[in-house]
């Protein structure tokens, strides 16, 4: 048997998820679909709305046969860091195949820009330059890639998907990417029949009925979601409190000193990102520092976890399970199904970001930490 990856959040599943697994299925009926998926925090530094247990069990439901957990020193870094983690996982798997969800659909032009990335010299003195001139690392990189490739590449999948190709190049893995078109816009904040995960999220947030715009399946663990301001007090006392906010990982240029100032100014996490943001700090670059500071990410924790060293199952059905007995003798990393006394710093690390999570709701999360993997029914989607 093979595998296909998928790299994804569900934060929360949509219908546009839903499209890019069924489309996978239809193509490669007899592979097994493996997500690697993060806990409780994103790649933006927002919190997941539902906690990766429920998130799991909505993945097996709607048809993933295996969930891999994505540790938060990769789940919640900038895309390169993000797809090394990711990517990684899926390669020590055996994975044949990532397909990933893209707005442009042209794995050959995002496979030029990956390589021009990597081997054109001119690109990081490109950025540099465009950096001098007041704009944030984001967009000095399009415009680099412009100049060297012509190619005007500026939409989130498109942009990740560019990670995900340089890190198969420059580690010279084995797995092989393809592209599905994306059919919603992440930009647009406005409900439709293929709403994005981030129109959801801001519809709930303004407690707007979200039923008719995710799978029925989703719908009843939207009920109780996690919300950044949930944990803002906590962040705000730590910021106040903590003697050097340099420590932690993305904390730089003196923000540590800004964001002091400003603190006791502000009531939620959108004033203060809106107090402190520049050119030079985005709204995601700050989310992402926000959450560091939160779990206690700090940059000698970033240098120590370098690389992946374990694979954590959260769920799997009978076809995940039988793609793992079939390949798992030949996986290096350690493959973790149940926590045991014996534990990596970075699974402890993990199994601490749990309980941070769990502050607001009180849902005990971190004694799940210590059970078995969720089991998916075979039947539940096919």
């Amino acid at each position: 048997m093979k595998a296909i990856g998928i790299i994804a959040e569900y934060n929360p599943f949509t219908y546009g998820h839903l499209y890019h697994l069924n489309t996978i299925k239809e193509k490669y009926p007899e592979y097994a679909i493996i997500v690697v998926m993060n806990g409780g925090f994103t790649q933006r530094g927002d919190i997941s709305i539902i906690d990766k247990w429920k998130r799991t069990e909505i993945a097996l439901k709607m048809g993933v046969d295996l969930v891999i957990e994505l540790p938060y020193p990769f789940a919640t870094q900038s895309a390169d860091f993000f797809a090394y983690g990711a990517i990684t996982i899926l390669e020590n798997l055996k994975v044949e195949k990532l397909i990933f969800g893209s707005e442009s659909d042209n794995i050959e032009d995002l496979e030029i820009i990956a390589k021009t990335q990597i081997e054109n010299d001119d690109f990081e003195k490109l950025v540099k330059i465009y950096s001098k001139f007041g704009n944030n690392y984001p967009t000095a990189i399009s415009k680099a890639v412009y100049d060297l490739t012509g190619k005007n590449i500026n939409t989130p999948n498109d942009l990740l998907g560019i990670s995900y190709l340089k890190t198969i190049i420059q580690n010279n893995y084995q797995i092989k990417a393809e592209t599905i078109k994306r059919i919603n816009n992440y930009h647009d904040k406005n409900l439709q029949s293929f709403s994005s995960a981030s129109s959801i999220r801001e519809a709930i947030n303004r407690k707007e009925k979200v039923q008719e715009y995710v799978p029925p399946e989703v719908y009843p663990y939207l009920k109780n979601t996690h919300h950044w301001n949930d944990y803002f007090d906590i962040l705000k006392y730590k910021i106040i409190t903590e003697k050097d906010l340099s420590i932690y990982e993305t904390v730089n240029e003196g923000m540590e000193h800004t964001l002091k100032k400003e603190i006791t100014s502000v009531n939620t996490i959108e004033e203060l990102i809106e107090k402190v943001k520049s050119k030079r700090f985005t709204y995601n670059k700050i989310m992402r520092m926000l959450n560091h500071i939160l779990c206690n990410f700090t940059k000698k924790e970033k240098e120590e976890w370098k690389d992946i060293s374990y694979i954590r199952i959260l769920g799997l059905n009978e076809k995940g399970k039988y793609y793992l007995n079939q390949i798992k003798k030949d996986v290096t990393l350690p493959i973790i199904s149940k926590i045991s006394k014996e534990k990596d710093s970075m699974l402890e690390f993990e199994i601490e970001t749990t309980k941070i999570y769990d502050i607001p709701k009180k849902e005990n999360l971190d004694k799940k930490e210590f059970e078995r993997i969720i089991i998916g029914d075979q039947n539940d989607k096919e």
